[in-house]
């Protein structure tokens, strides 16, 4: 991601969104270019959807990255690789949400080099903010492992992590889903961990 220089009101951010050839999250007037996606990364986030459309029903909804997430406690409208949200003001459509929800139930991201350190640290600060919010997903690409931080009563984060040497299964308890590590990750193929010089020649 790139850090654009200007800063923008949210109205002049809808407006340069509608034409811009490229997605851009707002952090309280400044702007972050958005990179493309590894095969892994597209392949692991359409299987997800995939499976989280087939199981939920109304009021509950799954979008997909092309959704922005408005966070007004911090005034940040962010892309998740994916969101679920059961909440009327988000599921019932109007001029106000067509765009942007603001009540997730569930927020997952699909890990890279490049956002890795957001995703784990301020992004994952500022969902926290978000009331609504109870899971929040990391789904690595390098290897199959699946990290649930889900919201207790007493407004902690418990981790559960998923891996194949436990079980083939995982589970968001936020909207009561079971699913398997071997369906998510179904066509997802990693690029290998180069030497730092590069592939040896011959």
């Amino acid at each position: 991601m790139v850090a654009l220089p200007d800063r923008l009101s949210v109205s002049d951010y809808f407006a340069l969104e509608a034409t811009s050839p490229t997605k851009h999250e707002y952090w309280d007037g400044y702007l972050v270019a958005m990179a493309g996606a590894s095969d892994a990364h597209v392949a692991i986030a359409g299987n997800l959807f995939a499976a989280l459309l087939g199981h939920l029903a109304p009021p509950c909804r799954v979008y997909m990255s092309d959704m922005r997430l408005q966070i007004a406690a911090r005034n940040r409208y962010f892309y998740p690789d994916l969101l679920v949200t059961c909440d009327s003001r988000d599921t019932v459509i109007t001029p106000e949400n067509t765009y942007a929800k603001q009540f997730p139930k569930l927020i997952a991201e699909v890990l890279s080099e490049t956002t890795e350190g957001r995703d784990r640290g301020s992004k994952f600060f500022d969902y926290q903010q978000i009331e609504s919010f109870q899971e929040y997903v990391l789904i690595n690409t390098a290897c199959q492992r699946v990290e649930c931080f889900r919201r207790t009563a007493d407004e902690d984060w418990i981790l559960t992590n998923y891996t194949p040497d436990r079980s083939d299964t995982f589970q968001f308890k936020s909207i009561d889903f079971m699913g398997t590590l071997t369906q998510l990750y179904r066509n997802a193929i990693a690029m290998p961990h180069l030497p730092p010089n590069g592939p040896d020649r011959p």
